[in-house]
């Protein structure tokens, strides 16, 4: 016997947390009848749970997918405007896969997917703290001083952001290509940042996720990640607690939040991110 949103998790349906939204929103059904208490109790050996209204699937094989989302769809799998979504893009996959994690419609680059749930949920959860490396083109040509708030963490409307790696890669016409790496998965936070310090975002692209890389997936393609992978992945996040030098607990205007205090930076790989092609 489990608790439905730790089943629905398991299923790859969506996160924990997010399960139980999905539950209240009267999304889910056992044996028929709809759910909305997130905390019930069942038994997923025998009751007959149903996601809008598509039974779920007991032992289903697990996927995990590197997906090379263009700009123009949604990360989202219901779109009530009618948008292209990013599950058009993996129709010939069997299994029901979801997101792990968002990117914005607008944005572009690497997004997991998947429907092993516990993984989804711990390479979401801010206490892994898995790092994401996106390349930032915005408007203007940043001062030092601005970039430098960016690194020790700058105040958005939701609180304070945890401390980012921030590198100035190359001046483009008068605009600038940054190279922003964070540990955190706020809405649309990688805009908020540059709008916070007076440059707003002209184009965005997540290349890294942890080790992961976008090298011979094509813009609108994806593949299945490898055993290794897989396993490099799961042995990041299970088990691992936070690390008391690294990561600093506070409650900072009525909001909890981990941020890092640890600002070293890894030296860049590869050849120069400025000579990418589109930047």
């Amino acid at each position: 016997m489990e608790r439905l949103q730790k089943v629905l998790a398991k299923a790859g349906i969506a996160s924990r947390r997010h399960s139980e939204k999905i539950i209240a929103a009267g999304r889910v059904k056992v044996n028929g009848q709809v759910v909305t208490k997130p905390g019930t109790v069942v038994n997923c050996e025998q009751d007959i749970i149903e996601v809008d209204n598509q039974r779920l699937l007991r032992s289903e094989e697990k996927v995990y997918l590197l997906l090379n989302k263009p700009t123009g769809y949604v990360t989202t799998l219901r779109d009530p405007q009618g948008r292209k979504k990013i599950i058009d893009l993996v129709r010939e996959v069997p299994q029901r896969v979801y997101p792990v994690g968002r990117l914005d419609y607008d944005t572009e680059g690497l997004l997991l997917m998947t429907n092993d749930g516990d993984l989804a949920h711990a390479l979401t959860h801010p206490r892994y703290g898995v790092e994401k490396t996106y390349l930032v083109k915005i408007f203007g040509l940043p001062k030092p001083h601005k970039l430098k708030s960016l690194r020790q963490g700058i105040r958005l409307e939701d609180g304070m952001t945890a401390p980012a790696q921030v590198k100035l890669v190359s001046r483009l016409n008068g605009n600038a290509l940054l190279e922003i790496k964070i540990r955190e998965g706020r809405k649309r936070q990688i805009r908020r940042m540059c709008e916070a310090i007076g440059h707003p975002v002209m184009r965005l692209t997540r290349t890294h996720v942890d080790f992961l890389d976008l090298e011979g997936v094509k813009l609108g393609t994806y593949r299945f990640l490898t055993s290794e992978e897989i396993d490099r992945l799961k042995k990041k996040t299970e088990g691992i607690k936070p690390d008391k030098k690294k990561v600093r607990m506070g409650v900072k205007n009525g909001i909890r939040r981990e941020e890092r205090t640890d600002r070293s930076a890894n030296k860049m790989r590869g050849k120069k991110i400025s000579e990418r092609k589109g930047y």
